[in-house]
């Protein structure tokens, strides 16, 4: 083609081509597209006009705005001055809203005038310390006390001191209080920066699941735990250095732990800094001389909180070392607590006292709880009123069969007993004594367990071999040869037959709940065990499955030793405590299984104790330190010393012929000829002592049809002390002598609660377990 005739040499408006050239780039295919129908003239005309208010309020509303594609997000209080690849100079904010509902704060800055603004440094503004809305939202008034004290107190700002005790009676949520305080501390500060980088939570085995299940649970996954709950050791060792050498935010925060774990591993965690330990269940460390309270007392770390619900468990020395764990030096060395404190208020606590030990106890122990009180936050189950059923605590004296009243006399009155009784000065008779309580405790439980002992003709059981039925074999389980039992049996038939509750059976020897086995198949009851044979892992999937009540179970059996603290067992809500324990806390611990959160159903507590054996010399042994704990934990003054040290010494002698021993050591004052025929306080409940509970000598007025017809039924109740959770039995002073009249008139215990007004218990009275009633059904 000629150079003229190129297109771009040519001139449009003198030279036409011969052809119509187009550029591709204006040659664009259109995309093909099914076409919509033509509309006919109206339509077109109304499609033109304009939307209406009316419309446009509507397409408003069926627009769809932009949504976070997760689940359950809620932005943050500052995130809206975040940009992407943007660093902006923003001004210091809280992490969350102080000023929005329900916000719990922690921490309040200063009052920072405007010329206060110019001239301080704005990365050196403080802000609020705010706890977050997840977490805030579901706190009960109680916990956000709870978690304000704790956060008070490790930020050093009640006094010279990081650490605390939070001593809460079982069920009151202690560990949704530390998840709140854990997570507050990781995440924010009054400087707008993360207070501690790592935590560390001390726990028995048993829980060490169940706290990563709590992380978990309130916080929604948005931390993760590392738990240790046993594993390869090498596996070991690399996870917890790895966790020891981490110096930021990054990886894992908080680390789950044994206590057995801890103690071997605690080189590796005390190598650096720690920002909080927690320990759970914190009477363990009562002694200062074991392993374990060493290896915690070298961890590099001043924010120290202790959860206890019983600090005090047995003396005031394991107080101290209680006390002196979180806060060392506050009460000054052990010696200088002993002599200035200890010595003087246990003087005072017998009620063979003088008034001026008296007056010199008082002072002292104002003096102890005004310095103790700083760094602990003591609220009792009175709280959970509020929120849980009713809760019945019954304290059952059972009569010893007449098999085991000759096994018990003939031990007694054996010389060898004798002897090494009389001999009671070197260790080794003062170890045979303690395993003849051993011998007697199991015996009120049932032959069963010391027959191999009547055998083998051992001390105390010479004579004993004639005692036991001809036909007698261990592997025939006999209800009949135990009080207790027998109780036991008649009850669970009842509760079987007439409900659909579930039972739980605790006892503190596993020989128990071998027999506890065998009646539950002699009964042909669904039932499961728990035990230290039982592995952790297993223990939580069969809580779950008991508790789920689609599932069929009926009696759940727990070792007190093994699962006595941190279960929950909601599914049950009738709790048979076999035997009693010296130390009042683990029954405490064991009793508090079902009266917990996500309970629905009214409780029962039945603690079951041998009439006039060495059961009811542990129980009187209890009152007495639960006392010494209510003068020093709940500063109550009015707790009445009953017992002598004399009385709780006579530990090796069976009362006969008695309703029961510790009702006689009480010197009841209500009483008349064991009739009752005064009313308890009207502020007391199951919390206060046994001389302000119901008293019962027959199944008159106890606020339990199934204890009551099993009384009449098996014979073998002596004696009952009854209280409940609410001490809300007020009535009027007409009521009152009414109640006083018709009780020394008719000689019966009549007892009524205000409870008119209630349907779920109307008829808690003298007459409600009548079957002549109309109200007995």
């Amino acid at each position: 083609m000629r150079r003229s005739l190129a297109p771009s040499q040519q001139n449009s408006g003198n030279l036409k081509s011969s052809f119509n050239f187009v550029t591709p780039f204006q040659n664009k295919r259109k995309r093909t597209c099914k076409q919509e129908p033509l509309l006919s003239k109206n339509q077109s005309q109304l499609s033109s006009l304009p939307l209406s208010d009316y419309e446009k309020a509507v397409a408003s509303i069926l627009a769809r705005p932009f949504r976070v594609p997760i689940a359950n997000y809620v932005p943050e209080y500052n995130s809206g001055n975040r940009s992407l690849g943007l660093r902006r100079a923003t001004i210091r904010k809280s992490l969350h809203d102080p000023l929005a509902c329900n916000a719990l704060v922690l921490s309040t800055p200063p009052n920072y005038t405007e010329h206060e603004r110019l001239t301080i440094d704005p990365q050196k503004i403080l802000v609020h310390v705010v706890v977050d809305p997840i977490l805030s939202n579901i706190l009960r008034p109680h916990q956000r006390e709870g978690v304000r004290f704790m956060y008070e107190c490790v930020e050093g700002k009640k006094g010279s001191f990081n650490g605390c005790i939070m001593a809460d009676e079982m069920g009151l949520g202690k560990t949704l209080q530390c998840v709140t305080l854990v997570w507050t501390l990781l995440r924010q500060s009054p400087d707008c920066r993360p207070t501690i980088t790592k935590a560390i939570i001390v726990c028995p085995s048993s829980l060490v699941k169940n706290w990563e299940k709590e992380f978990q649970k309130w916080l929604q996954g948005r931390m993760h735990c590392l738990a240790m709950e046993g594993g390869a050791k090498d596996d070991t060792i690399r996870s917890l250095e790895q966790f020891a050498y981490n110096t930021n935010n990054r990886g894992t925060p908080v680390l789950i732990i044994s206590y057995e774990t801890f103690r071997i591993y605690a080189e590796i965690l005390c190598r650096n800094e720690i920002g909080l330990v927690i320990c759970d269940e914190g009477h363990r460390l009562k002694n200062s001389d074991n392993l374990t309270y060493q290896a915690l007392m070298g961890l590099k770390t001043k924010r120290r909180v202790l959860l206890s619900g019983t600090p005090i468990q047995n003396d005031l020395t394991e107080y101290f070392s209680l006390i002196n764990f979180v806060n060392p030096c506050m009460l000054g060395t052990a010696v200088e607590f002993k002599r200035n404190y200890e010595n003087v208020i246990l003087r005072g606590q017998n009620s063979d006292s003088t008034d001026k030990e008296r007056e010199r106890a008082v002072e002292k122990t104002q003096q102890l709880i005004a310095i103790v009180n700083q760094c602990i936050i003591r609220r009792t189950n009175q709280i959970l009123t509020k929120y849980l059923p009713m809760k019945f605590e019954m304290v059952i004296c059972v009569k010893l069969t007449a098999v085991q009243v000759a096994l018990y006399t003939n031990f007694l009155k054996s010389e060898k007993i004798k002897t090494s009784l009389q001999e009671n000065q070197c260790n080794s008779s003062t170890l045979t004594a303690l395993a003849d309580i051993t011998t007697l405790k199991k015996l009120c439980n049932h032959p069963n367990l010391i027959f191999d002992k009547i055998e083998a003709k051992e001390n105390g059981f010479e004579n004993s071999a004639n005692v036991m039925p001809s036909n007698y074999n261990t592997k025939v389980f006999n209800p009949e040869l135990s009080g207790k039992f027998m109780l036991l049996d008649f009850m669970l038939a009842a509760i079987k037959a007439n409900s659909d509750d579930k039972v739980v059976l605790i006892s503190n020897y596993t020989q128990t709940l071998d027999l506890f086995e065998q009646l539950a198949r002699k009964r042909k009851y669904p039932y499961v065990r728990l035990d230290g044979s039982m592995s952790i892992k297993k223990r939580s999937k069969v809580v779950e499955q008991f508790n789920d009540p689609n599932v069929e179970g009926f009696l759940f059996m727990l070792s007190s030793k093994a699962g006595g603290c941190g279960l929950n067992l909601i599914g049950a809500n009738r709790l048979f405590m076999f035997d009693p324990d010296w130390n009042p806390a683990n029954d405490e611990q064991a009793m508090a299984r079902v009266w917990r959160d996500g309970q629905k159903k009214p409780c029962f507590i039945y603690r079951l104790v041998a009439t006039g054996s060495i059961e009811e010399k542990i129980l009187q042994r209890q009152t007495h330190k639960k006392s010494l704990s209510s003068a020093i934990i709940d500063n109550n003054e009015s707790e009445e010393k009953h017992f002598t040290r004399d009385d709780l010494k006579d530990l090796f002698r069976y009362e006969t012929e008695i309703l029961s021993d510790t009702h006689n050591k009480l010197k009841c004052k209500r009483c008349f000829n064991n009739i009752q025929t005064q009313v308890p306080p009207t502020d007391s409940d199951c919390t206060s002592h046994l001389s302000q509970w119901y008293h019962c000598s027959n199944c008159k007025g106890l606020p339990d049809s199934i204890l009551s017809q099993a009384w009449q039924t098996s014979k073998c109740v002596s004696f009952v002390f009854h209280h409940r959770s609410q001490g809300e039995c007020e009535k009027t002073d007409d009521n009152k002598e009414n109640i006083e009249s018709d009780t020394k008139s008719e000689g019966r215990n009549n007892i009524i609660y205000d409870d008119d007004n209630d349907e779920d218990f109307a008829g808690y009275n003298d007459d409600c377990d009548d079957p002549n009633d109309k109200d007995y059904k």
